[in-house]
């Protein structure tokens, strides 16, 4: 998961939705179409969330510092649990307000139907330009990955990069329900169809919303690396020399580049305090060079439980 990467995948959302947030919004109030307005509401939102979101790469950015021994990674998590309340506030519940208005025959009038059709055009090209960076990155992501891209996206800790992909899907999707709103519109005359797409893509907007925030908030308390990485590093650790076994481990997120590897381990009584700690060197070692994410290992040699004699007969 490469900071870099993710920069490049938000600045092109970013470019993307800017320009045709205010494409959609005269588009939509030209063509009289509330699906038009629900989608300039969703551009307007996903650009407030990708600004968001740079800012959440720079804050986390910062090297660590005494108040801040670990650094500053989880602050990614906390800027994207604000894009997602952008996400509801500016887009789900505007679109779902104005397509309950039209639905009830309170929408407004227009004839710039052309228009909205150019502008829905210009939207596919461009927030498709921005889904297939999303995209690619998640590709070249997933060729270091033992899962397929499905699974590796819903494991990743790289919220940054998610809730760009999530959004680019989300916004393909909206496109495709603005453009059957209007459609409908024009062939049968009622604003009905127009002001129901405007609801489903409130509706999609406040899924999206809920998803990036769960996300958030299950890595903001602070996550445990994938199962997989764990039985890695457990078994890394346990088959080291002198090591008897692996009572304990526990790994935590420090942000979606950082992890924090903390175990007790029992250490053979035939090896020496020294002996120990050369050992304990080598761990750490290794755990860095297979798991580049992990930046702090901490060993805490532990006395093995004693063992309980056998009755006799037994």
């Amino acid at each position: 998961m490469s900071r870099s990467e993710t920069t490049k995948t938000v600045l092109v959302a970013l470019t993307a939705n800017l320009i045709l947030a205010v494409a959609k919004i005269i588009a939509g109030l030209v063509s009289g179409s509330s699906a038009m307005l629900a989608e300039g509401a969703h551009s307007v939102g996903d650009t407030l969330n990708q600004a968001f979101l740079l800012v959440s790469l720079r804050r986390s950015a910062r090297r660590p510092d005494r108040r801040h021994p670990f650094g500053y990674g989880n602050e990614r998590y906390f800027w994207t649990l604000l894009a997602a309340f952008g996400i509801f506030v500016a887009g789900a519940g505007f679109s779902i307000f104005e397509g309950v208005l039209t639905m009830m025959g309170r929408g407004g009038t227009g004839t710039g139907v052309v228009l909205a059709y150019a502008v829905l055009g210009l939207a596919a090209v461009l927030e498709g330009t921005s889904w297939i960076r999303a995209f690619h990155q998640a590709r070249m992501e997933t060729r270091d990955s033992e899962h397929d891209m499905v699974e590796h996206v819903r494991r990743s800790p790289d919220i940054t990069f998610k809730t760009a992909l999530f959004e680019d899907s989300a916004a393909m999707i909206g496109l495709v329900l603005a453009a059957a709103g209007l459609t409908l519109r024009e062939i049968t005359g009622s604003d009905f169809w127009d002001g129901l797409a405007s609801v489903l893509i409130g509706v999609l907007l406040a899924g999206l919303a809920f998803v990036i925030g769960r996300e958030s908030k299950g890595l903001i308390i602070g996550r445990a690396a994938d199962p997989a990485v764990q039985r890695g590093i457990r078994a890394e650790i346990a088959g080291a020399r002198g090591v008897t076994g692996v009572e304990s481990l526990l790994t935590m997120h420090f942000g979606p580049e950082e992890l924090l590897v903390a175990a007790k381990v029992h250490f053979s009584d035939h090896i020496s305090a020294d002996e120990a700690e050369d050992v304990a060197g080598a761990i750490d070692r290794r755990l860095r060079e297979r798991y580049p994410l992990v930046r702090h290992v901490f060993l805490d040699p532990t006395q093995a439980p004693e063992r309980s004699p056998q009755k006799e007969g037994a």
